[in-house]
């Protein structure tokens, strides 16, 4: 844990208007006062981010995520009483006090405790909600260590170790009928033993490219290293020249939610070498590895 001097230095770069990369038990985010609008332009701005894809605003309570929710129905209740603090996202309709660019001009907004101390004690020493996409270049392969932020994003960041989760956390919009709009490390069977039933969203096509996505995470091609990235499967040959696999069990462990931990970590370390490509063995699609083959599959973009 930073010492106290620097979370309050942080804190009131926050309040002052400013970007500070923190980290979160999933990934480091980029924050800005989520009830200023023109910190959070700021957000956009740094990361390259459209318009178009709205943010996650993280809380420090239940308490708090109530001010900001237009209506907070049992679900709600429920889940966070499960999950929060933790990774998963809960999209509610918003009151007046989000701004519209948070929310990409939407009227509902995604709410979050983290599970991470740090972010905890920054969100409470600033005294307003953050609202925070993950610290990085927009579609480009999100940071679990501060090592992995460019120091260009932010004015200022926190340390707080490599992320446990490792990857970004489920999105659930709860605004009518249950959907889950971004798979993450908790099983959807899980929740759906909660709340009931709960349909998958489908991803936006090219033609709303441009239209307000329901949650972060959406577009097509995400979450890229810059060496190119393909899925194989069993006996299928990698592309030529230099490159690595990564083989579940093998140079990858074979638990999904210690897999999930290492991906992104994994990837940054393999980018540095400047290799031709990066062959990742397909995870089952079953809900226990959802969220990594989410996460690969936008990776691989228009690849096999």
């Amino acid at each position: 844990m930073p010492p106290a001097a620097d979370i309050a230095h942080a804190a009131a770069l926050i309040r002052a208007g400013r970007l500070v990369a923190f980290p979160t038990e999933t990934v480091y985010g980029l924050g800005a006062n989520a009830l200023d609008a023109a910190a959070v332009e700021r957000i956009f701005t740094s990361k390259g981010r459209p318009r178009s894809s709205p943010l996650i605003v993280h809380v420090d309570s239940v308490e708090m995520a109530r001010t900001l929710a237009a209506t907070w129905p049992d679900a709600a209740t429920t889940l966070a009483a499960r999950y929060w603090p933790g990774p998963l996202t809960l999209v509610l309709p918003k009151t007046a006090r989000i701004p519209d660019i948070v929310t990409a001009g939407l009227a509902t907004v995604a709410l979050r405790m983290p599970a991470h101390p740090l972010a905890l004690a920054l969100i409470r020493a600033a005294g307003v909600p953050i609202a925070a996409p993950s610290a990085n270049r927009f579609t480009e392969l999100s940071p679990t260590s501060a090592e992995h932020v460019a120091p260009s994003l932010a004015d200022y960041v926190l340390d707080g170790g490599p992320a446990r989760v490792g990857i970004e956390s489920t999105v659930l919009s709860l605004v009518e009928a249950p959907v889950l709009l971004r798979p993450g490390v908790i099983p959807l069977p899980e929740i759906e033993a909660l709340i009931g039933p709960v349909r998958i969203a489908t991803a936006p096509g090219t033609e709303d490219a441009q239209a307000p996505h329901a949650s972060p995470g959406m577009h097509p091609r995400h979450y890229r290293p810059a060496t190119p990235l393909y899925l194989f499967g069993p006996g299928e040959p990698p592309p030529a020249g230099r490159g690595a696999r990564l083989r579940i069990g093998r140079e990858m462990p074979a638990d999904p939610l210690a897999y999930a931990a290492a991906l992104y970590d994994t990837l940054h370390r393999l980018d540095a070498q400047h290799l031709d490509w990066i062959a990742v063995e397909r995870p089952p699609e079953t809900p226990e590895w959802a969220g990594v083959l989410d996460r690969l599959r936008r990776a691989a973009g228009d690849r096999p």
